[in-house]
């Protein structure tokens, strides 16, 4: 079966830090451009960073900016982001995501970030 396997999240205080992991099952993602996306509620899902499959070419959303890295190890067949400097507004539902040439496009089953204290 072809899927993305999330893991990480949770609740953490403001300030602290989380790693999520995304882990393909079934199809190597050495080929994939990547991306992590989250969702609040009520609002609509909006890109946070993304990576190419040569991983050249990376990209934040301006409100990560300086505290998320987004990361890839093939021979895990492994995405991460860490978040640094966790807000509240960090807040959401987080999603990985791989693509190949808009073709092939798979999400992860998403996992919940909560950042209150």
């Amino acid at each position: 079966q072809l899927q993305l396997v999330q893991s990480g999240g949770g609740l953490v205080q403001p300030g602290g830090s989380l790693r999520l992991s995304c882990t393909a099952s079934g199809f190597s993602l050495e080929n994939y451009n990547m991306g992590w996306f989250r969702q609040a509620p009520g609002k609509e899902r909006e890109g946070v960073s993304v990576m190419s499959s040569s991983g050249d070419s990376i990209r934040h959303a301006d409100s990560v900016k300086g505290r998320f890295t987004i990361s890839r190890d093939n021979a895990k067949n492994t995405v991460y982001l860490q978040m640094n400097s966790l807000k509240p507004e960090d807040t959401a539902g987080y999603y990985c995501n791989a693509d190949w040439r808009a073709a092939l496009n798979y999400w992860g089953q998403g996992t919940q970030v909560t950042v209150s204290s």
